[in-house]
C-alpha cells in the first residue's frame, strides 16, 4: 500500500455551529454542507467533516470525543501576521512561537484552541 495524503479528517464536536464559525473566521476555512445536511470545513485541497457528539455518522471511532485531537496545518501567512490576527479575533494563544519538527522539516508554530480544548498548532516551514 502506498498512502498519498489525507483527504479528510473527522472531528466530533458539542456544537457543529460554533465549529463552524470559528474554523471559518479564525482559520478561514470554508464551510461546505453536503450529504442531507451535513457540515464540513475545506481548506486547500482538504477537509474536515464535523460530527455532532451523540449524533455521530456511522461508521465512526470507537470512542468519539470533543477536545481530543490535536492538528497542525500549515499556513502560507507569517507567523506574525498569524499573531495579529490571532489577537485580532480574540483567540488566546496558549504557546509559541516554537520551533517543532513538522513532516517536512523545521516548523515554527503557535498554539490555542478551539471550541471544545482541541489543540490548535499553525505552522510554517523555517526553511
Amino acid at each position: 500500500m502506498n498512502i498519498s495524503h489525507i483527504d479528510h479528517i473527522v472531528l466530533t464536536v458539542t456544537s457543529i455551529s460554533e465549529s463552524c464559525e470559528f474554523y471559518h473566521n479564525v482559520l478561514g476555512m470554508e464551510i461546505l454542507t453536503f450529504a442531507e445536511g451535513r457540515k464540513a470545513l475545506r481548506f486547500g485541497n482538504q477537509k474536515i467533516n464535523l460530527h455532532q457528539k451523540g449524533n455521530e455518522v456511522e461508521p465512526k471511532a470507537d470512542l468519539p470525543t470533543p477536545g481530543s485531537a490535536d492538528l497542525c496545518f500549515i499556513a502560507t501567512d507569517t507567523i506574525a501576521e498569524i499573531k495579529d490576527h490571532l489577537e485580532k479575533v480574540q483567540c488566546p494563544i496558549i504557546l509559541g512561537p516554537v520551533e517543532r519538527t513538522g513532516a517536512h522539516g523545521r516548523i515554527i508554530s503557535v498554539y490555542f484552541r478551539d471550541p471544545d480544548q482541541n489543540l490548535i498548532e499553525i505552522s510554517n516551514y523555517a526553511d
